[in-house]
């Protein structure tokens, strides 16, 4: 037998992909490292608002204004917008350029008395800050760019026409990759945002920031402890479902294959549905198949019963031949013409018994596996006809059908074949002069319409001892008289296969009644 994997393994795999599967999606979508990045750029626009209004209050003292008559701005939310999915990342920042001219005296001035807070602001957030006046040129920095001009660089142009600007900027650097445990970022981009100082309509200068964000890798070593703690309690989680999914489904369906191994091996009566399931599904699974085994049971006892029935039925006319046979062959010879016909009389008789028993079972064997189709039958006519069939024989047979086409859900031939089984019997067992009587009526409560359909006669009738054996295959009170015991079952076998039913009336005064109950065409 193939090595397969156990429920339980299958149900913590599917577990398992299915907790990994939002990991994988913020992987496959870059969703984490989108969300450090906007870290990252919204702390360089604090920073540079914060900067910026600090520049534009040194600049009004600069030109005499008072910074306190500055009416208060317009609520204002600087929001972090880049994608690392889609935005584009523009080559490493180009050098500084010498200037072309000095810088605007108002703005050097401001720029000198903000240097020291730019220095100390970038050496506690590692960003690189450079305030920029109305041209490009650098008045005051956390680098070395001081007096040089920014204004060739994109961020640094776009923000002194007005503009607020974040970017991407790819990232060399000769150094080998930084440690987990170092202040460097191992990050193949940096971000640059770039602020424009406006005073009185006009663009004064400008705060340019650069940050290079966290990577992945070192972002989940600064969160490894809550990150060993979630994915702990997350596998603890999986694995207590898995488990508790496992009992749920893997208890009931153990029970299950011992249940089936039990009745593979012949045990008697080893399957009933289990008493917990579990879940709806496996209660219905378990009475689906215990009903299976129940009919699979039932089919061979039936089999084993039925098998016995027919050895010995074959057996009596086969002993009398080979009884025959071995006579015969003996004392042929000393025998008279009058013995010897006597012989071949009781040979013929066996042979035909043996003939009836084949043809017999036959129709049993149909009967038990006829599937019936859409076929219907016009009542009164199928009656009749069989009725006129018997009367030819000298049966004394009279039909009291409803009034009207009274249609059933039954082949006309399997009709025919079920009356006159019962026809047969009534003469056999109902002696010399019987009548028969066959009536019909429309019975339409309780549930789907059928047809009452008794076949009565006025013989001797089922004695006590006799009535509960007569659907017995085989039981027959006039096999002297050519009966098979069949006759009678096929009858059942037939009317169960269309839904029907048949019964022994109990309790009749005189004869034989057997209720019949036909599917009617049209109802249910």
């Amino acid at each position: 037998m193939p090595r397969r994997p156990r429920l339980r393994t299958v149900l913590l795999t599917v577990n398992l992909l299915i907790l990994l599967l939002p990991v994988g999606g913020i992987a496959a979508l870059r969703l984490y490292e989108n969300e450090l990045v906007r870290r990252t750029e919204g702390q360089l626009l604090v920073q540079g608002v914060v900067l910026r209004e600090a520049f534009r209050q040194e600049l009004r003292r600069e030109t005499g204004q008072d910074p306190a008559a500055e009416p208060s701005p317009a609520l204002e939310e600087v929001l972090p917008r880049l994608d690392v999915a889609t935005e584009r990342v523009r080559p490493p920042a180009p050098d500084a350029r010498p200037a072309i001219e000095d810088p605007e005296p108002a703005a050097a001035a401001a720029g000198a008395r903000l240097r020291p807070v730019v220095e100390r602001a970038g050496r506690a957030t590692l960003a690189g800050i450079r305030v920029v006046d109305g041209h490009g040129v650098v008045v005051a920095t956390s680098r070395t760019e001081l007096g040089q001009s920014l204004a060739h660089r994109e961020e640094v142009a776009r923000a002194l026409r007005g503009e607020d600007v974040s970017l991407l900027r790819q990232r060399i650097s000769d150094e080998p990759p930084p440690s987990l445990k170092s202040a460097s970022r191992g990050q193949r981009y940096r971000i640059f945002v770039a602020l424009p100082v406006v005073e009185s309509d006009r663009v004064v200068g400008a705060i340019v920031l650069s940050r290079t964000p966290l990577d992945i890798a070192k972002a989940l070593y600064l969160m490894r402890r809550p990150l060993i703690i979630g994915t702990a309690v997350l596998l603890a989680v999986v694995v207590l479902v898995s488990m508790l999914t496992s009992f749920t489904v893997l208890r009931p369906v153990r029970a299950l294959i011992q249940q089936a191994e039990s009745v593979s091996r012949g045990e008697r009566g080893a399957w009933a549905p289990l008493e917990k399931p579990g879940t709806h599904e496996l209660a219905r699974l378990s009475e689906a198949v215990a009903g299976m085994a129940r009919s699979l049971e039932d089919r061979a006892t039936y089999i084993r019963t039925f098998a016995s029935h027919v050895s010995h039925e074959f057996k009596t006319p086969l002993t009398a031949i080979r009884g025959t046979v071995e006579l015969l062959d003996d004392h042929f010879d000393e025998m008279t013409p009058e013995e010897r016909g006597r012989f071949l009389a009781n040979l013929r008789e066996a042979s035909e018994q043996l003939d009836r028993l084949v043809s017999r079972l036959l129709e049993k064997a149909r009967a038990d596996v006829l599937r019936p189709g859409d076929e219907t039958t016009d009542l009164a006519v199928a009656l009749e006809t069989v009725a006129s069939r018997h009367r030819d024989a000298g049966l004394d047979v009279r039909v009291e059908a409803p009034e009207g086409d009274v249609t059933v859900r039954m082949a006309e031939e399997t009709l025919r074949e079920i009356v006159s089984n019962l026809l047969d019997n009534a003469r056999q067992h109902g002696g010399e002069g019987v009548r028969v009587r066959i009536s019909a009526r429309i019975e339409r409560e309780p549930g789907p319409g059928c047809v009452e359909l008794n076949v009565s006669d006025d013989g001797a009738g089922v004695s006590d001892a006799n009535a509960p054996r007569i659907f017995t295959p085989f039981f027959t009170t006039a096999r002297d008289r050519g009966g098979s015991g069949l006759g009678l079952t096929i009858v059942r076998s037939l009317l169960e296969a269309h839904g029907g039913t048949i019964e022994l009336e109990r309790g009749a005064p005189v004869g034989t009644t057997f209720k019949m109950r036909l599917p009617l065409h049209g109802a249910g």
